[in-house]
């Protein structure tokens, strides 16, 4: 999976909206104002997901392109890099978790709202 069929990927999930509050080099995908997927822009081929922490852990032993979230909190997050050697149906399952994690944490209001 390249950075392109990553956030094509994130943009058929339900509310997803695309912003840039860290500059151009950072696509910061986001559903109810919380962020659940980073995708690099600057070279790097890099996307950031929001992870349960114990298989946080079992990703980066299992897989040498999966890593502590760079600049963020490592323990719930990871940031996978896309250089073909994870099968693309694997990086869409660990998208649609890491949207899924952000759903829950959303408030019942904004759930409600979003109708998630």
């Amino acid at each position: 999976m390249d950075i392109i069929s990553a956030r094509e990927f994130c943009i058929t999930l339900p509310h997803t909206e695309e912003t840039f509050p860290f500059g151009n080099e950072h696509l910061v995908l986001k559903v109810g104002g919380k962020m659940y997927a980073i995708i690099a822009l600057d070279g790097d081929s890099t996307i950031a997901l929001k992870c349960d922490p114990e298989l946080a852990i079992e990703l980066r032993e299992q897989y040498a392109a999966v890593q502590p979230g760079y600049h963020l909190n490592k323990k719930h997050w990871n940031t996978v890099l896309l250089n073909d050697t994870i099968p693309d149906a694997k990086i869409e399952e660990w998208i649609r978790l890491s949207y899924e994690l952000t759903i829950k944490g959303l408030t019942k209001k904004i759930r409600s709202e979003l109708m998630l």
